[in-house]
């Protein structure tokens, strides 16, 4: 047998139609209290908006935050990006988190930043990393599509709570991510304020095919989003 005979096969890639696989994950804290998750399944889409609900302890931002690559995988499988996330290395998970923007209910800004210092800051996840011109041209944009036109040189201590997330928003955006995880984004935001975010996630979704995975307890957006997938105690209960 010939040294090229004896090469181990080439194993294409998995590719499907869906930007997030969960198969069978479990997931514990501790050893000794009950699971947090229990045998999750769930696919999403390209495009797709879901939203995960349930109570308080339900497992979703858990859920969530594995497949954002900021927990490690205890059991069964999560794909992202069509890259397998259980036994990922510290640098893959680092990779994986560049390509996904991320929204928490706390906006966790630096007050010694302005907002273009922010999104600024955020765009150095880009490769290649656009010109500042192009930056700043982003940066308006979406800020206005955001209603914070105004907001572009202020610090967080010269805006209120909702203006604060709204930029947490748009630094979650500018990048231009392919999956944007939300943990109740618009819990700090009124009604309209509410719908001109959907809004702008709608269209990245429409027309970019950016997959939304977003945690709420906000009933009214529900009949606005493709899917609402409800969980209780570590397991989904349904999916309408």
């Amino acid at each position: 047998m010939s040294a090229l005979d004896s090469r181990p096969p080439v194993i294409s890639p998995v590719v499907t139609d869906r930007a997030i696989e969960v198969r069978g994950v479990t997931f514990s804290f501790t050893r000794e209290g009950p699971p947090t998750l229990i045998d999750i399944d769930m696919d999403v889409t390209p495009g797709e908006i879901v939203i995960l609900t349930g109570p308080s302890g339900a497992g979703k931002t858990t859920l969530m935050t594995l497949v954002g690559a900021l927990r490690t995988i205890q059991s069964g499988s999560i794909r992202v990006f069509h890259e397998e996330l259980a036994g990922l290395s510290a640098r893959g998970q680092r990779e994986i988190r560049k390509r996904i923007g991320f929204i928490f209910q706390d906006h966790n800004l630096f007050d010694a930043l302005t907002t273009f210092d922010t999104l600024n800051l955020a765009m150095k996840l880009c490769d290649p990393i656009p010109p500042r011109a192009e930056i700043l041209r982003r940066a308006r944009t979406l800020l206005t599509s955001l209603g914070i036109g105004d907001y572009l040189h202020s610090r967080p201590h010269q805006m209120s709570t909702g203006q604060k997330q709204r930029v947490a928003i748009a630094r979650a955006l500018i990048h231009r991510p392919r999956i944007i995880l939300a943990d109740e984004p618009t819990a700090s935001l009124d009604r309209d304020t509410t719908n001109a975010v959907l809004s702008v996630l709608r269209r990245r979704a429409n027309e970019d095919g950016v997959t939304i995975l977003m945690v709420t307890h906000d009933t009214l957006l529900f009949d606005q989003v493709d899917r609402v997938v409800t969980m209780a105690e570590g397991r989904i209960l349904s999916t309408r």
